[in-house]
């Protein structure tokens, strides 16, 4: 592509720091850049029309990690290691709130729920309702009270247990509404975005980074990749790309359900926006082939989605089915996210571990401290 003068110099020409990827990370690494170098040229390449990934097509879940995933968790890592992720999640996620604003984005802690099913073939509800006190004592430094309790099944979910762990801790958000204030705010602070612009490549050359994208190449000082489940396509760490597909019902008449909701290990997950419900999930019925870059929805994953509907959580009420999406999320061997510098002028802030808008903000902010 060739560009003008005009092009060149207002858009692409003294740039001091480049951010791959509009997504939470990198306009928070935008914002972060502006508030340290309020004189300095800030540019973001996005390679879709709107963020691509999972930033703008995730569930709208400000949440930590659910009990089972907490004790999944240390599974693969220490108990300080653990209560850090969520530690950071937590502490993100009151960076959001305070950057955007609760009204903004449609911010509601109704409260978390995680619903066991009856056919709990290897006793993880035990195994929860027996951890819940180690948890809560876990988390205690970081949350000031107790987190986690057991309560009645009061909204009718069919096919589990009458009892599910809750947190009063949790909430959601509407993401459109998220980032279309992050978008804004990059807007009035002078931080330049250029959309359906795909990076091919790049080079540190030592005195800067030369960038190759699908349109034009450019140069700049700093380079940050902030593209998680896409990174692979970019740089070599552990991070790997996961879709997770979701769809969404029709107004459903007299929903009494409200908060948020996770089942099986995480793997699935639910929540009303307004009065319909928003249902996601299914990756492990498929992990190969979720392992992708690729959008869609698989009738395997769909069609599942579409029985646990049915037969838990809108048991005998009549739905409709409106729309369903798929997003890409960067996941890895650990959850905690990546962000280091993998040369002299280049950084990475990728793997959110599925739970970006709690921590997108905390790893946007980590990523432009790397600026130094």
């Amino acid at each position: 592509m060739e560009l003008s003068y005009w092009e060149k110099s207002e858009w692409i020409s003294d740039t001091d720091f480049t951010i791959i990827g509009s997504g939470i990370t990198g306009l928070n690494c935008a914002l972060a850049l502006r508030e340290k170098y309020p004189e300095s040229g800030i540019l973001i390449l996005e390679k879709g029309i709107l963020p691509e990934g999972a930033s703008t097509k995730n569930a709208g879940f400000a949440c930590f990690g659910s009990i089972s995933e907490l004790l999944d968790d240390l599974n693969h890592s220490s108990e300080d290691e653990m209560v850090t992720l969520v530690e950071k999640r937590w502490k993100g996620l009151q960076m959001l709130r305070e950057n955007v604003g609760d009204d903004t984005m449609e911010y509601h802690q109704y409260g978390g729920q995680e619903l066991f099913t009856k056919d709990d073939r290897h006793g993880l509800y035990e195994k929860c309702l027996d951890n819940i006190s180690r948890i809560n004592k876990l988390l205690y430094p970081v949350f000031n009270r107790e987190v986690f309790s057991v309560r009645d099944n009061i909204f009718g979910f069919g096919q589990v247990r009458e009892k599910y762990i809750y947190t009063p801790l949790e909430g959601q958000i509407n993401t459109g509404k998220m980032i279309q204030a992050l978008l804004k705010k990059c807007a009035v602070k002078d931080i330049r975005i250029l959309q359906g612009i795909e990076v091919k490549e790049f080079e540190d050359t030592g005195s800067g980074v030369f960038v190759k994208t699908s349109r034009f190449g450019l140069r700049t000082q700093k380079l940050f990749v902030a593209t998680n489940g896409f990174s692979s396509k970019l740089i070599r760490e552990d991070v790997v790309p996961a879709r997770a597909q979701v769809l969404i019902t029709k107004p459903v008449h007299h929903l009494r359900i409200k908060g948020i909701f996770h089942l099986d290990e995480g793997y699935y997950y639910f929540r009303n926006v307004g009065n319909r419900i928003l249902f996601g999930g299914g990756r492990n019925l498929d992990i190969p082939g979720e392992t992708t870059v690729e959008f869609g929805e698989t009738p395997l994953i769909q069609d599942r989605l579409e029985y646990l509907l049915k037969t838990v959580i809108l048991p005998g009420v009549p739905y409709e089915t409106e729309q369903r999406w798929s997003g890409i999320m960067g996941m890895g061997k650990q959850k905690i996210p990546i962000v280091k510098k993998l040369s002299d002028n280049v950084c990475c802030g990728v793997r959110l571990g599925g739970i970006g808008i709690s921590i997108g903000t905390w790893t946007g902010r980590e990523l432009a401290a790397l600026a130094d």
